[in-house]
């Protein structure tokens, strides 16, 4: 049992002062006023959000793709022959140490959990290791080293694009037909079934690319209570492929061909008219954001503003990994509707301030995403909690919406955080995760090993 008292604390009631919160078996126990002998102590207390959306391996290509190559038009697709050459030289123990330093460093960053879109699945040149789930079982370890929840998310991989052509070069690592991947995910399931209570399974059909329409349902059949990941409408070149193919354009598609509902976790959509926008909207799913890797690979705006007034839910994720910074994602998701629209406080409400309702929504969305009770500081659900410092210049004991704003928009987000709590487990203390030097070794040793270039 644990007890933290919090200055301030942000609850679904609104801002209080002088919280009291007991941590009991991994769960919110108790909230209550006035301190405790014994108890932590901290300056404001918050939710520690989701990173909805991971793909950890990519972190060890961060600062290695950013040269041009020789087509004037680098792009999305450029990147990608360059990840599928990367994939040719991981192993099982390289994808342990990058997870690993992942997961710790989202942990300092101030998420609580991830659901992690695991598609790295086989051997060098696609060979299904003996044991299906060997690479599975290397992010379930390295979420139990760092103390991450984790909602672990196998992903069906079947084809190499809608025209359904065989899967070439790195892609092979990802692919499965119908019998193989009910192989893996049950496996899979088995690994986390014996560990943490907080670790669950979902499950990912890639892309409308990647997956047939007619094994849409396999997915489905395979985890019926979801959640259900998948990646829509990132890119132009992906809606023409689609449309060429099945008619329609993804979001459209989807929404007259599925069964989308509020298990459903829809990656990027950067690409939807107005029409499906309000669609997608209606169907309770959440929209998996990723503003910085979104960015960094040119795909597009999200309509955020539009989204939002129709009721749409959303949460963040880290994607490629180039850059863990959970106020940086916030910030960056609002920046962009500000320059589309050429506006200020895009995402604000006349109630709440940017910061407030950006938090709030990623803290609330992403535990629905990940099907996992957090999200907000309320009695039964995971303690999954993060805890940050105002006294300093950055903060300046600000209180209230004001504080949250101050967070995001001056870019020191991260340098503020002392504390995260994921399911009860303390595993950020002072700024700094309790195992961060042996990670930190483990995966330098690793980069040593793949070497500077790709």
């Amino acid at each position: 049992m644990q007890e933290v008292h919090a200055r301030q604390a942000l609850t679904p009631e609104g801002w209080v002062s002088d919280l009291r919160l007991t941590i009991d078996g991994g769960r919110i126990s108790r909230i209550s006023h006035g301190s405790a002998q014994g108890a932590r102590s901290v300056d404001l207390l918050l939710p520690a959000p989701v990173n909805v959306h991971s793909h950890a391996f990519q972190r060890a290509m961060a600062g290695l793709t950013e040269t041009r190559g020789p087509d004037p038009s680098d792009s999305f697709w450029t990147w990608r022959r360059l990840m599928y050459r990367f994939l040719d030289r991981l192993t099982p123990d390289h994808v342990e140490a990058i997870a690993a330093l992942v997961f710790m460093e989202m942990q300092e960053a101030g998420y609580g959990a991830v659901a992690e879109f695991h598609y790295l699945h086989h051997d060098i040149g696609g060979a299904p290791y003996d044991n299906p789930a060997e690479m599975a079982g290397r992010i379930v370890a390295a979420a139990r080293d760092t103390g991450i929840g984790l909602t672990l998310l196998p992903v069906l991989y079947m084809q190499g694009g809608c025209d359904g052509r065989a899967l070439e070069g790195g892609q092979r690592r990802f692919g499965c037909d119908r019998d193989l991947f009910t192989r893996l995910h049950a496996d899979s399931a088995a690994l986390l079934a014996d560990g943490s209570r907080d670790h669950a399974i979902g499950v990912a059909p890639h892309s409308l690319r990647a997956v047939p329409p007619d094994a849409l349902t396999l997915a489905r059949d395979l985890c019926p209570k979801g959640p259900v990941h998948m990646h829509l409408a990132e890119q132009v070149a992906e809606v023409e492929e689609v449309e060429a193919h099945l008619g329609a354009r993804p979001v459209s598609w989807l929404l007259d061909n599925a069964d989308v509902t509020p298990d459903w976790c829809l990656i990027h959509c950067t690409q939807m008219t107005g029409e499906e926008t309000a669609g997608l909207a209606a169907t309770g799913a959440v929209a998996g954001l990723c503003p910085i890797t979104e960015s960094s690979l040119g795909d597009g705006i999200f309509n955020g503003t539009a989204f939002q007034q129709a009721g749409g839910r959303y949460a963040v994720g880290s994607d490629s990994n180039i850059h863990i910074a959970l106020w940086e994602e916030l910030a960056t998701l609002d920046y962009s509707q500000r320059l589309r629209d050429r506006s200020r406080a895009a995402m604000a409400t006349a109630e709440r301030s940017t910061g407030r309702v950006l938090f709030e929504s990623v803290a609330q969305g992403g535990a629905q995403a990940a099907g996992r009770s957090s999200g907000r500081l309320e009695e039964g659900r995971f303690a999954d909690l993060l805890a940050v410092s105002t006294g300093n210049e950055f903060l300046c004991r600000r209180t209230g919406d004001a504080v949250l704003d101050s967070l995001m928009f001056t870019g020191r987000g991260r340098a503020c955080v002392t504390d995260v709590w994921s399911a009860g487990r303390h595993m950020v203390q002072n700024g700094r995760h309790v195992h961060r030097d042996r990670i930190v070794t483990a995966y330098l040793d690793v980069a040593k090993q793949l070497g500077q270039e790709i």
